[in-house]
């Protein structure tokens, strides 16, 4: 049930205006290039290989008629986004699009010349060095972020204690990035006044049967996934063992809860990815980039799945029901 549109609050209402096809210049083939620090088939991530293309399209750009794009996949290893980027600079792109800080550094190493579009989840570019300020972020760099602040994994806390109102101790499952852990404390300092305990446990090297035996063993009764591009990538094999282990979860992006998860509560990929085109078609019809403002997304959604719900014999609460964007059933 679809309730309430996803709305962005764009910076400055630079780019308020409406998406609408035009008629691009004859004979110009614009090069787009996307780095990707997930996998080939990553529909959570906002730049999937698909998605941003469809965008596009709606915007007057045909692949493989007046665009050409270059894909680079990291599958989850971030240690390949360098070479990656570089890649990408060779092939001259007209822009380079990078979802999350890692991409986004290795684009900046790789060039300063090339207009870049970022693509962030709860991370804030000026504090992690990435722009000058929101209102111009200066050099080749622009972009959209989903939130400024990590705060949004105490609005998950809550909501996961809403939904499974008997639990005393809530994992938050989490990486060594440092945006991960900025997360895992502000959920460290909202846990008391919920009156929860907190299980801090972080993945490594992509052992997830492990990070769960952890959880299991200090008998956490509900888990929160952290916003990461790791855990994005490797969210099939989280939402396995949270029902393997009858743990409710709560996750960042929708796509979770529509594979399976119980909830989520963040902001709309298809909001996300089309704010992120039309960046991408203004660099293309000339716009400098350092002078576009940082678009900071503040409106969230929040997703149920009842079917997971029924496996985990939970009844989710009606209050909690109604307030969600989307229920699934």
């Amino acid at each position: 049930m679809d309730r309430r549109a996803f709305i962005g609050t764009v910076a400055g209402g630079l780019l308020a205006a409406p998406l609408a096809a035009e008629a691009q210049p004859a004979g110009k083939v614009y090069r787009l290039g996307l780095l990707i620090p997930g996998g080939r088939v990553d529909p959570s991530l906002p730049v999937s290989a698909n998605v941003l293309p469809l965008v596009l399209r709606e915007l007057g750009y045909v692949e493989g008629q007046n665009l050409v794009i270059e894909r680079r996949f990291a599958e989850g290893k971030l240690d390949r986004l360098p070479g990656l980027a570089r890649e990408l600079v060779q092939h001259r792109m007209d822009v380079l699009v990078a979802a999350s800080p890692p991409s986004v550094r290795a684009t900046q190493d790789a060039t300063k010349t090339i207009p870049i579009v970022m693509l962030l989840s709860y991370s804030d570019p000026v504090e992690l060095g990435l722009v000058a300020s929101f209102a111009r972020p200066g050099g080749n760099l622009t972009g959209v972020v989903m939130a400024a602040e990590p705060t949004l994994v105490a609005k998950r806390l809550e909501l996961i204690k809403e939904a499974v109102p008997q639990v005393a101790r809530i994992a938050v499952l989490g990486t060594s990035e440092a945006p991960s852990r900025t997360q895992v404390q502000w959920a460290e300092k909202a846990a008391p006044a919920l009156g929860v305990k907190l299980v801090a446990v972080e993945v490594r090297d992509g052992d997830y049967d492990r990070a769960f035996a952890t959880i299991v063993a200090a008998q956490a009764d509900a888990l929160s996934v952290v916003a990461s591009v790791v855990l994005s990538t490797g969210r099939q094999r989280i939402i396995q063992l949270a029902a393997k282990h009858r743990l409710p979860a709560i996750y960042d992006w929708r796509d979770h809860v529509e594979e399976g998860g119980l909830m989520a509560y963040g902001g709309s990929v298809s909001a996300f990815t089309r704010r992120a085109a039309v960046y991408v078609d203004r660099i293309f019809k000339g716009a400098n980039p350092g002078e576009l403002p940082v678009e900071r997304a503040t409106t969230f959604e929040l997703v149920i799945n009842l079917k997971t719900a029924t496996a985990l014999g939970l009844t989710i609460p009606p209050s909690l029901l109604q307030r969600a964007d989307q229920v699934i059933e």
